[in-house]
């Protein structure tokens, strides 16, 4: 069984016991986390896909998050000529790493 959950203005196809990274959440370590699910395929049991809100009301995705980690550096740099004005700047993004715990169905 797996879900596809939005987390951050993107989403993430997870299943359980897997360990995902996500945009910053803000939680501690060990802080528990419930995803609203888009989409349920459930393959075991030929329970087939749980797509519309009414199918969807009663399934919960549930995390733990594991710990942060950073992004790969991404630097960058302007210049233009005969006027001495360069800048450079760079960026490193923050993440947030979650197991999932369960995918619930009622």
């Amino acid at each position: 069984m797996y879900a596809v959950i939005r987390s951050g203005g993107k989403q993430e196809r997870v299943a359980e016991g897997e360990r995902v990274r996500l945009e910053l959440l803000g939680l501690p370590v060990g802080a528990e986390v419930v995803f609203e699910p888009l989409l349920v395929v459930d393959d075991a049991d030929g329970g087939g896909v749980r797509a519309t809100p009414a199918e969807l009301a009663g399934v919960t995705v549930t995390a733990r998050v594991v710990g942060e980690e950073l992004g790969p550096k991404i630097d960058a740099m302007t210049y233009k000529p005969k006027t001495n004005q360069r800048r450079r700047w760079g960026h490193r993004q923050r993440y947030s790493t979650v197991e999932i715990v369960s995918i619930a169905t009622r």
